[in-house]
């Protein structure tokens, strides 16, 4: 009876102060998370992940994380070169003016300094504890800086939030504040050498009660740095290039810059942003000086809006010195591809757009387009133009459906065939030929092991497998591909060739319609037999037959020509990237779709295969610089440090794609 009692006395007791220490857990990780910075916060809860942690804290930390990347703002620390810009307000940082933090200004400020390290340390106390259910405390009686010792943990301080004014009268005054964006003092050549980026903290060990000092925070110029790697000066390059061989030197850029309409269209895939950073005024003066900075003499870009092309785009590049060419997605889509070339270093030859919309035909369904441009390279005054050879550039987007990879497939092949076209000589032999463009495809996909290596065998391939983008093994239903992969009527043979181009024609032979010919079956010489026509049974009789066996030995024969299976080019492309970074060990990512980093941008040029001789069956086409030689590339990221920026985009870099920079050399056969 006593025990009963004593029952549904505590019970509401016990529920009492649960709520309690649950109401002053979530308050102090309010106020620290209004005063801390992201990357703070990441470190310490990362850090408590290795530790056995009660049900309900892990829920309350998972909560917080969650309110927080809701709440702060897209850049608490964007990058600066030289100086310093803070702006401190009562509200979050809006606009094309969320500036940026230095180390040296921040160390600067003592009293800002001394500040976070203090709403640190209680970070990583509030972290490390564990609320006992002993110890109850009611939070509106406390002070402002009261302690409250909690039995079985560090003592934590109860801060009472305070008001906009009050923080704003706590910062530093004398701090200076700039209105310069951030992308023009982030792209300044003049990197500062003294400041060495600090390695991210390793993952604690599990069961390690003291945290690893947390990284001072570092610029985004620093995380985001990329490097131009110089590959002019590796032998295999000096060897084929001598002093008496000179070069026409030139770079190309493939970016995929975001359009807007789909950026608006898919504010899912974007709620990791700041919603400032997604306004197209704040994106285009970024990528606008991004392209400055490098300096292109060819632009290959995709996903880019017609408005904005006509209307910004195109004339910004023509102030530039470029010579510009569009073409829109087929149907209601609103952006397309775009090539432009500086007009003082190449002169158009030819121009192909190239749309692989096809009615009627299910693999040929997509709005996607292409462009393919033949240029010829101006030398200086005094040498002969036809010194140095044309070049071929192709810009296209490829369908991004995981599961229709035999539409990406198709689509390359008409890519492939205008290239054929655009690209061959009299001889028979081909220009050289750049391939730019997001062809949503993963390195060693099949679709790329095609591009490289030149040739596929897809009869019975997984749709989803073509592109690897993502693995759909799991599901019932697979479509497969089939062969023949496109029909005849379309013009393409299994070579990724038109059929009109991939013979060549013989002099002096007449070639007539069928339709001019049809106009001639009644007339008195076809109606008439020939007497000295040889009669022969099947071939020159009236009743042609022919035997059931031939017929179907033909018909199968025919077959097994038109649907092998195989296709193949014979191009010779190899990429400019490696795709993996051995200095970080980890893999070169162009884009981050939902946090996870993957390659799909290219950059593929011509070279000369390489024999290898058999490697198990699986050969990998081995290259070496023909005409066209590598001399230089951008370097790409890693997933993780695009993770320390908060992904893409963000306020450094205003697509959801990275820049792709390549520097090439033709040769000049004589002078």
């Amino acid at each position: 009876m006593i025990g009963t009692v004593l029952y549904y006395v505590l019970l509401p007791a016990a529920r009492l102060f649960r709520a309690l220490r649950d109401a002053f857990f979530t308050c102090r990780k309010n106020v620290l998370l209004a005063k801390s910075t992201s990357t703070q916060i990441e470190d310490v809860f990362a850090a408590t992940r290795g530790r056995s942690v009660p049900e309900e804290q892990e829920a309350l930390l998972q909560q917080w994380l969650e309110e927080g990347a809701g709440n702060l703002p897209a850049s608490e620390s964007a990058p600066a070169a030289g100086r310093v810009s803070v702006k401190l307000t009562s509200d979050w940082l809006e606009g094309s003016e969320l500036l940026m933090t230095s180390l040296s200004d921040l160390n600067s400020a003592p009293e800002v300094t001394q500040c976070s390290g203090q709403q640190l340390t209680e970070l990583h106390a509030l972290a490390s504890s564990e609320p006992q259910d002993h110890a109850v405390t009611d939070l509106t009686k406390l002070p402002a800086e009261e302690t409250v010792s909690v039995a079985g943990s560090a003592p934590l301080a109860a801060v009472v939030p305070q008001a906009d004014h009050q923080l704003a009268a706590r910062a530093a005054v004398g701090i200076e504040v700039q209105n310069e964006d951030p992308a023009v003092l982030a792209w300044s050549l003049a990197h500062d050498t003294d400041t060495v980026p600090t390695e991210p903290p390793p993952w604690p060990i599990q069961d390690t009660v003291q945290l690893c000092p947390l990284p001072t925070e570092v610029p985004y110029h620093d995380i985001l740095w990329r490097d131009w790697e110089d590959l002019s000066v590796q032998p295999c390059v000096l060897e084929q290039v001598s002093e008496n061989s000179p070069l026409f030197e030139f770079r190309v850029m493939s970016y995929n810059i975001l359009a807007q309409d789909l950026v608006e269209q898919g504010l899912d895939l974007y709620l990791h942003c700041h919603p400032d950073i997604l306004n197209w005024n704040y994106r285009l003066p970024n990528l606008l000086q991004e392209i400055q900075h490098w300096d292109p003499d060819v632009l290959c870009l995709q996903e880019v809006q017609e408005n904005h092309y006509w209307e910004q785009l195109e004339p910004t590049f023509k102030e530039m010195g470029f010579a510009c060419f569009y073409k829109r997605r087929t149907g209601t889509k609103t952006d397309g591809c775009a090539v432009c070339y500086k007009h003082s270093r190449f002169q158009l030859i030819s121009l192909s757009p190239v749309e692989y919309f096809r009615p009627g035909l299910d693999v040929l369904n997509r709005d996607n387009v292409g462009l393919v441009l033949l240029l010829q390279p101006l030398l200086h005054e005094g040498l002969d133009p036809k010194a140095v050879s044309p070049l071929c550039v192709a810009n296209t987007h490829v369908l991004f459906n995981p599961r229709r990879g035999d539409i990406k497939l198709a689509q390359m092949a008409l890519l492939l065939a205008e290239i054929d076209k655009i690209a061959k000589t009299t001889e028979g032999s081909y220009y050289p030929v750049i391939l730019c463009g997001d062809l949503n495809s993963v390195p060693d996909s099949p679709l790329y092991k095609f591009i490289r290596n030149g040739e596929l065998s897809y009869h019975g391939l997984p749709a989803w497998k073509v592109s690897g983008q993502e693995d759909f093994s799991q599901q019932l239903y697979s479509r497969q591909l089939l062969a023949p992969l496109w029909p005849s009527s379309l013009g393409v043979t299994d070579n990724c060739q038109y059929v009109t181009f991939c013979q060549p024609k013989k002099p002096g032979r007449r070639k007539y319609s069928r339709g001019f010919l049809l106009q001639f079956r009644f007339c008195d010489a076809a109606c008439e037999r020939p007497p000295q026509l040889v009669l022969l049974e099947g071939v020159t009789d009236a009743k042609p037959a022919l035997h059931p066996s031939l017929f179907f030995f033909g018909k199968w024969w025919l077959f097994m020509c038109r649907s092998s299976g195989i296709i193949r080019h014979g191009l010779n492309l190899t990429s400019v990237y490696s795709h993996f970074l051995p200095q970080r060990g980890r893999q070169e990512v162009t884009t981050m779709p939902m946090g996870l980093g993957a390659t799909v941008d290219y950059i593929f040029y011509s070279a000369e295969p390489v024999e290898n001789g058999n490697r198990g069956g699986e050969c990998r086409r081995l290259y070496k610089d023909g005409a066209l030689k590598l001399l230089g590339r951008l370097s790409l990221l890693s997933e993780d440090v695009l993770l320390l920026a908060n992904g893409l985009p963000n306020p450094f870099y205003s697509s959801d794609h990275l820049c792709l920079l390549a520097s090439f050399g033709l040769e000049i056969s004589s002078l």
